[in-house]
């Protein structure tokens, strides 16, 4: 049995580069973010690795003054309480404090790279400044800092940096730049300290190789950002061609409605002898016209569905509590005519809820996966519509299943790829559009829901349409208030519903802040 799992989030759709949004001066702050909780976990790791060198230090401390590392009983637990705390606050402004001005992720960031600076800084002086390799970590945040923030920010961190390390260098020897009070006079020696000069040449040698890595890389980062602003220039302009496309589409679609609904008509009036008796080979023929033009409407009917569904995408804040049960009831009573000449059995076993959606587009879902288990189910099957709710991870499931043809392995991945259908399925069902999954995934797309899809050949499909945020049925609460759900399907505030005159009827109007009888 072939599995597949489909996700499909609506937060992403926008112009630009999905997931990526960048100006050419910085990132934008939903990249700051991510990039600040990255640092965050980053620096849980440091300070697991400074706690094992303190547990090393106190069980072998000959072995460090070998290495050349000072150590002091104090240091690294003082470097790991303040990463440790600043850890917390970065968390707490990132996840409890509102945005200002003086809470942005740019702020939050360079808060966290000068208080980093100051913890290795510290590591630096106890660890050995020249004697290893660490002052050499002060390189990554020259980087990094080239990547999130403009080139005269990274600059200025490129500064602090070098001033970090000299002051790091001087404090280790103060009497670097003192003059001695006696001074040997001898020709044939320079009056300057060999390890004075080899101090010094090594704080310009570094310093240099700071100004060089951060020249490097805020170049790169200036290439980076201006491919990547081409790019998503680029991505718009498809976007607003693919938009176009649609457009010309629908028109298309509808020009071509009226004439074949025309000639359908016409077909009709000719196979019930309204134009003259005609022969049974000509009826023949006219039958099989019509059942092409059908299928040429139902082609039409799917496009113009799935451009609405499209555009609903784009205007998703009209939001209303729908009971699943009543969808699914809706949508059997709407297509059992259509199994019942195919001798289709559909049992139905719901344990009701409901979801916050965008309005009637559940079952445009619900009526669509039902019709595709109908269509490629074999004569006398049945088809099982399932639902059922878990209170502790507040998710709902609907699950469609038929008993039909299937779909194979390499097929399944493309299932809800627009025009896509395979030769088997179009020998079983001539007058597929291709297009009836693609309506599935808009649905899905416009409400955030996650589709699984279970297939063996010769044995059926089962799809499961899996709700995060579900609430029993028949009341759920929200805001607050209770919402019981009414005649419709659609969900009434239980105050309102108390109010209403006994007898009196009234019109569901759309969830905005709360649902209200019209």
């Amino acid at each position: 049995m072939a599995v597949a799992e489909f996700s499909w989030d609506a937060s992403r759709k926008g112009s630009g580069l999905p997931g990526i949004r960048v100006s050419r001066s910085k990132l934008c702050d939903e990249v700051l973010i991510g990039n600040a909780r990255w640092f965050i976990i980053f620096r849980w790791a440091v300070i697991a690795i400074l706690l094992v060198f303190q547990i090393f230090a106190l069980i072998s401390p000959d072995a460090l003054t070998q290495m050349g590392i000072t150590h002091q009983q104090g240091w690294p637990v003082t470097v790991t309480v303040i990463l440790c705390l600043s850890n917390i606050i970065y968390i707490y402004a990132l996840d409890s404090r509102p945005r200002t001005k003086y809470n942005s992720p740019s702020i939050n960031i360079w808060a966290q790279i000068i208080i980093d600076l100051l913890c290795l800084s510290i590591v630096i002086h106890y660890v050995g400044s020249i004697g290893t390799p660490a002052p050499f970590f002060y390189v990554l945040h020259i980087v990094l800092s080239c990547i999130f923030f403009t080139t005269i920010e990274s600059l200025i961190v490129t500064v602090l940096v070098c001033g970090m390390y000299g002051v790091v260098v001087l404090f280790e020897n103060p009497l670097l730049f003192l003059a001695p009070k006696y001074v040997l006079v001898d020709s044939g020696t320079s009056s300057a300290s060999p390890l004075k000069v080899d101090i010094l040449l090594w704080i310009l040698t570094l310093n240099v190789l700071f100004v060089i890595v951060w020249y490097v890389v805020s170049r790169l980062a200036i290439v980076v950002r201006t491919n990547e602003q081409h790019l998503r220039d680029a991505y718009e302009q498809i976007s607003q061609a693919q938009v176009e496309k649609d457009r010309y589409a629908v028109l298309m679609t509808h020009q071509l409605k009226a004439p074949l609904d025309a000639i359908r008509s016409k077909i009709n009036l000719i196979k019930g002898d309204y134009c003259g008796e005609a022969s049974p080979e000509i009826k023949d023929i006219l039958g099989k016209i019509d059942n092409r033009a059908s299928g040429m409407a139902s082609l039409i009917l799917d496009v113009l569905k799935l451009e609405r569904l499209k555009a609903a995408a784009r205007d998703a804040d009209n939001l209303e509590y729908v009971s699943i049960d009543a969808a699914i009831r809706k949508c059997v009573d709407k297509l059992k005519p259509i199994a019942n000449s195919r001798h289709i059995d559909i049992t139905v076993s719901t344990e009701d809820f409901v979801v916050e959606c965008i309005p009637n587009q559940l079952e445009v879902l619900f009526e669509n996966l039902i019709s595709n288990a109908i269509a490629y189910s074999y004569n006398g099957a049945s088809v099982e519509i399932i639902s059922a709710v878990d209170k502790q991870t507040s998710s709902g499931v609907v699950t469609v299943a038929d008993h039909g043809i299937g779909i194979g392995d390499k097929d399944l991945p493309y299932i809800f790829d627009e025009y896509f259908y395979t030769p088997r399925a179009a020998l079983h069902n001539r007058t597929s559009s291709g297009i009836g999954l693609s309506i599935v995934k808009a649905v899905a797309e416009n409400n955030k829901l996650h589709i699984k899809v279970s297939s063996e050949q010769n044995k059926g499909t089962a799809f499961s349409v899996v709700f995060q945020d579900a609430r029993s049925a028949p009341a759920a609460e929200t805001n607050g208030q209770k919402l019981l759900v009414g005649p419709s399907g659609y969900l009434i505030d239980r105050r309102a519903a108390d109010a209403t005159p006994a007898g009196s009827t009234g019109s569901l109007g759309p969830r905005k802040g709360g649902c209200q009888l019209a």
